[in-house]
């Protein structure tokens, strides 16, 4: 499942942080969603809490935040910006599961709603990132 590859990412690359900044151990991790990835948060945050299990020595405790990022789009001919949200209900299933698995695919079934053009920005709410990580110093 996508939300399970998402949240294996997410672990690894917190590790990685932490193994940088030699934390003995995770206590916390900040995580950033992009609106556009449409993830089922509780698949994923139940899969980032299996794999806190599986790399048990690694964390204590650990509190998990999640922040969902609004997406806002930007129209490249009349600048014009709007939301992924008033968009996403004009969307059909097919279309808005592409989306959930590649982003980009956003481009094909998107029109600027004031001019109707398809060239535009995803200026922000794309992606999923760890914004910040706490824990114990070695």
């Amino acid at each position: 499942m996508h939300e399970w590859a998402l949240a294996e990412s997410v672990i690894k690359s917190s590790i990685a942080a932490a193994e940088k900044e030699n934390l003995k151990k995770i206590t916390e991790i900040n995580i950033r969603l992009g609106e556009l990835q449409q993830i089922a948060n509780d698949i994923f945050k139940f899969a980032l809490n299996e794999l806190v299990e599986t790399y048990s020595d690694k964390f204590q405790d650990v509190k998990i935040n999640i922040e969902t990022e609004e997406t806002e789009l930007q129209c490249k001919q009349c600048n014009h910006t709007w939301q992924f949200k008033d968009m996403k209900n004009k969307l059909s299933a097919d279309e808005a599961e592409a989306i959930h698995f590649i982003p980009e695919v956003a481009f094909v079934h998107t029109r600027c709603p004031k001019c109707g053009s398809p060239d535009f920005l995803i200026v922000k709410g794309r992606g999923v990132s760890v914004s910040s990580i706490k824990g114990i110093k070695e």
